[in-house]
């Protein structure tokens, strides 16, 4: 198996464990977002929130990591702490996690997802600036594995929430789903933490001097090329952020299942995107990000737009396991695509810009959707999804054809 991995990507195996490791923070990040997803329909349910409250909730973690997106990516740079900060964004999130554990009322809640969101955007620019830098060669490889750890962060979290949910409250699965996120960040720090032996040649720059950092960021917002992609981004998330709240409560208010099924039907929307995400990857480093990105953007605009209308268990989860595979396909491919476009001293920067306005837009959706779902009924919100995901599929079509790469 490890020879095939190594004749397809031209990475030896016993490289790629900087990568795994990374990956493995990556899930822990998630891992704490796909929980709180999967608690947002009890929670509804016990504070008697509409759904236009509830999907406030989202919406104040989206505005949180939009707001520290402006600190973000410079800290990334300018410090070159990359794994310092990678630790420390799991550490702070889990703390917010646990402690939203003790909440009885909304405004608790709204703290710590400010602080959650704040962390999330921190994460992003140092995780995906280190490893594009240590294997430039195997980018939409590595980033793959990336998304693959976040894919397991998204499986495994509602399948232990859903569990867990069946004897606990609400608040004590948040505390008790928040001690393995430690854990991650113990491990990562000590093995690749900034003056350990273990840094390669091919290790991430050491920070910029401020002059320089303000030159390059004025080049990458006059690009025309990332900005794109950075819209092509925003518009897919807004997708992908709506699926994520909404689907649990369609799938718990309009369909009746409980936790255990919930769970198990999100984690099978998780499944198929470990297998499509590594493959994308690395197709994406053989014949270009454009074809690749089309492919999984129709894709996915073609299966959001069923989803409301099956009606049955088995056929559903079974839809989202297709749904799974196109939408995750894409993740590395955007994120490879950012850095072919940015100098590698900016990488922080460009992915802080990516998830920037990707958190901006997504600022949006849940409110948005609430109000369509309090109006007009859950049903209704799929399809204004399907139509971000048509105006994704677009910006795609219109950026350079083959996209540069520096």
């Amino acid at each position: 198996m490890s020879n095939a991995i190594e004749r397809l990507t031209g990475l030896r195996w016993q490289g790629q464990g900087a990568a795994f490791l990374v990956a493995s923070g990556h899930g822990a990040t998630h891992w704490i977002m796909a929980t709180f997803y999967v608690l947002v329909p009890y929670i509804r349910e016990d504070l008697g929130l509409s759904y236009t409250e509830a999907g406030g909730f989202a919406s104040v973690f989206f505005a949180a990591s939009f707001a520290a997106n402006a600190g973000s990516g410079p800290l990334v740079d300018i410090t070159g702490r990359r794994v310092t900060l990678q630790a420390l964004s799991l550490v702070v999130g889990g703390l917010a996690f646990m402690t939203m554990g003790l909440a009885e009322g909304v405004w608790l809640i709204v703290a710590m997802l400010v602080i959650i969101g704040c962390t999330n955007n921190l994460w992003h620019p140092a995780a995906i600036s280190y490893l594009s830098n240590r294997f430039p060669g195997n980018r939409g490889y590595v980033l793959s594995i990336h998304t693959l750890g976040a894919s397991f962060g998204d499986t495994l979290g509602p399948l232990t929430a859903g569990v867990l949910l069946v004897v606990l409250s609400w608040q004590a699965t948040a505390s008790v789903i928040a001690l393995p996120v430690f854990a991650v960040a113990l491990w990562l720090f000590l093995a690749l933490g900034e003056g350990t032996s273990r840094r390669t040649e091919k290790a991430p720059p050491q920070g910029m001097k401020g002059s320089d950092y303000l030159g390059g960021i004025l080049r990458l917002i006059r690009d025309g090329a990332i900005i794109g992609v950075c819209l092509m981004a925003a518009f897919r998330s807004m997708a992908q952020n709506g699926l994520f709240l909404f689907l649990p409560l369609l799938m718990k208010d309009v369909m009746g299942f409980g936790p255990v099924l919930l769970g198990v039907a999100l984690t099978a929307m998780q499944i198929g995107g470990m297998f499509s995400g590594p493959v994308a990857g690395v197709l994406s480093d053989r014949i270009g990000r454009r074809p690749v990105l089309l492919a999984g953007m129709a894709s996915t605009t073609a299966v959001v737009a069923l989803v409301p209308l099956v009606d049955r268990a088995t056929p559903f989860i079974g839809l989202l396991v297709v749904l799974g595979i196109a939408l995750f396909a894409v993740r590395p491919v955007i994120h490879s695509l950012s850095l072919d476009l940015a100098p590698r001293e900016m990488g922080g920067s460009v992915i802080s810009l990516l998830f920037g306005t990707q958190s901006g837009f997504s600022t949006i959706t849940p409110l948005l959707g609430g109000l369509i779902a309090d109006t007009w009924g859950l049903a209704a919100v799929f399809y204004v999804l399907a139509g971000f995901m048509v105006v994704s599929t677009l910006i795609v079509l219109l950026l350079p054809k083959p996209a540069r790469q520096r």
